[in-house]
């Protein structure tokens, strides 16, 4: 059982740092409520699982070549700087009262899945972790565990989620309108900041 929870305190660390996925989530917190929020990070979870069964049915190479990085970190940008500009150009809109609720809760969670399916630091940590993982799981306690200590993994992942659904949506229902729109501002422009870095990261890629 003690196992079990230090793969699922894992799954907790590896969500916590503040990336892409966090900055979308407190943004989308702020403007449409918990259950957005929340749906945006079981899209990117949906995305992890994508990348653990890559990662599971050895496709470690084909990801790992020159090109496809380069690719990658190029279409992370787009993506990202993409989302924070229409982030920001809509932050002037936000009101507690009328949070745009007629957005589906569908394109909530298309949205986080593909930011985190396009994100290269996404697909590049769970090659890391997730590869190194794998390897001590089976070694430790072979490979028939392998797949319940990801889904601990995953459950993890999803416990944060719900924290930073939950932290957001408090925002939102304590904060004033202007208050909300200029965090918002902030999230948009962290994520903006981040396709930056990924656009120079396929720039120093590409041009050595």
């Amino acid at each position: 059982m003690s196992v079990l929870l230090s793969y699922i305190f894992l799954g907790l660390s590896l969500s916590a740092p503040i990336g892409p996925i966090n900055a979308a989530q407190l943004d989308k917190g702020l403007k449409k409520g918990f259950l957005h929020s929340w749906l945006l990070g079981v899209g990117a979870v949906l995305a992890d699982i994508v990348y653990m069964v890559l990662v599971y049915m050895g496709v470690v190479h084909f990801v790992s070549t020159p090109f496809v990085q380069t690719f990658l970190w190029a279409f992370g940008a787009f993506v990202l700087v993409y989302t924070g500009i229409e982030s920001v150009l809509s932050d002037g809109k936000v009101s507690i009262s009328a949070h745009h609720q007629d957005d589906s809760l569908l394109a909530s969670v298309r949205s986080g899945f593909i930011m985190s399916l396009s994100n290269p630091m996404t697909i590049l940590f769970w090659l890391g972790i997730y590869g190194s993982v794998m390897v001590k799981t089976a070694a430790d306690h072979g490979t028939g565990d392998l797949l319940l200590f990801s889904g601990a993994i995953i459950l993890g992942v999803l416990i944060w989620d719900v924290v930073m659904a939950a932290i957001a949506s408090s925002f939102r229902k304590m904060l004033s309108d202007r208050a909300i729109t200029w965090i918002s501002v902030l999230s948009g422009l962290s994520l903006i900041g981040f396709g930056l870095y990924f656009g120079w990261r396929a720039a120093a890629a590409l041009f050595g």
